[in-house]
């Protein structure tokens, strides 16, 4: 039993030091994302680099499931860009293209209007009760560039999470079970 005993303990062990490893590579790959996430949000100024177009307000420029990258820069906001910005009181971020900038004498500050460009009217609706305009701290970024439809993995993952947690499920197995 000695010998037998001896190999077991050896393959339990080879096995215990393989799950150690997948672990190990699954967390340097978390926090490679987590990492290069930052860096995209120091280098665009953006707090959110990269969003998901989730509506048809802004077709037929940019469509359901598109991605857009956003730069935020200290350059005054212009009527005519694409810009991404959070209404107090809605958690999902907006894309919708500047028609209206209001610049204050007095501060300097500039309130901007927005409008899909598939509505019929502006947003004003779309904004926290009695406001009328948005101020810079409400835009998140500007639109720089996109990639048509590869947003649809986000879209679907979210309205039928069932998929989100198969896919899930499917990666963690891969990890834990594929060798070095």
């Amino acid at each position: 039993m000695g010998w037998i005993g001896d190999t077991v303990d050896s393959v339990k062990s080879i096995q215990i030091r393989q799950l150690l490893t997948q672990a190990v590579s699954l967390g340097m790959i978390v926090t490679s994302a987590l990492i290069i996430w930052k860096a995209l949000m120091c280098i665009t100024g953006s707090e959110s680099p990269v969003v998901v177009v989730l509506s048809g307000s802004m077709e037929p420029g940019f469509k359901r499931g598109d991605i857009l990258f956003l730069h935020m820069s200290k350059d005054p906001i212009r009527a005519g860009e694409i810009v991404v910005f959070n209404v107090d009181g809605r958690e999902i971020p907006i894309v919708h293209r500047v028609i209206k900038v209001h610049e204050r004498q007095d501060t300097g500050e500039v309130d901007v209007l927005t409008k899909g460009d598939n509505n019929y009217g502006d947003d004003r609706l779309l904004y926290a009760q009695g406001q009328l305009w948005l101020q810079r701290h409400h835009i998140m970024g500007r639109a720089v560039g996109f990639l048509p439809y590869v947003g649809w993995v986000t879209i679907i993952m979210t309205e039928k999470p069932i998929i989100k947690y198969i896919l899930i499920s499917a990666l963690g197995l891969l990890v834990i079970t594929s060798k070095d």
